[in-house]
């Protein structure tokens, strides 16, 4: 029986920044930090809405701060970019046939963002 190890081709850490599939697929997958960030200052607020005016007040001014509103907005941008891919991707991962025809993918993108407008357009009414 051999003592002798496989071979393991060395893997470099940036292995994915050499095809372009991999370097979106990676960006798209980036996109949950800044969303991080904002899913923890939202938890932040509703602590601090608990906790009494005073810490509201304080959650305000935070979130008031210039750099903390740059975060907000790189991640409005992540959460659309995100959302675009997502929705772009999903007529080939899920065809819709109605009739035995496939649905044109065109169709579904725009239902989906459709649904965005009416759920944001009702949060924005009842808030």
């Amino acid at each position: 029986m051999s003592n002798r190890k496989p071979y393991m081709r060395p893997m470099p850490r940036t292995w994915w920044l050499h095809h372009p599939f991999y370097r979106f697929y990676m960006v798209r997958e980036a996109t949950v930090l800044p969303l991080v960030f904002f899913t923890l200052s939202l938890t932040a607020g509703l602590i601090c809405l608990v906790q009494g005016p005073q810490a509201w007040q304080g959650w305000l001014d935070y979130m008031a701060h210039p750099v903390v509103i740059l975060l907000n907005v790189v991640a409005l941008a992540a959460s659309l970019f995100h959302a675009t891919t997502f929705f772009s991707m999903m007529p080939q991962v899920m065809p819709i046939r109605i009739k035995g025809k496939l649905l044109d993918g065109k169709w579904v993108i725009g239902a989906q963002w459709g649904a965005v407008a009416v759920i944001s357009l009702l949060a924005l009414v009842l808030i």
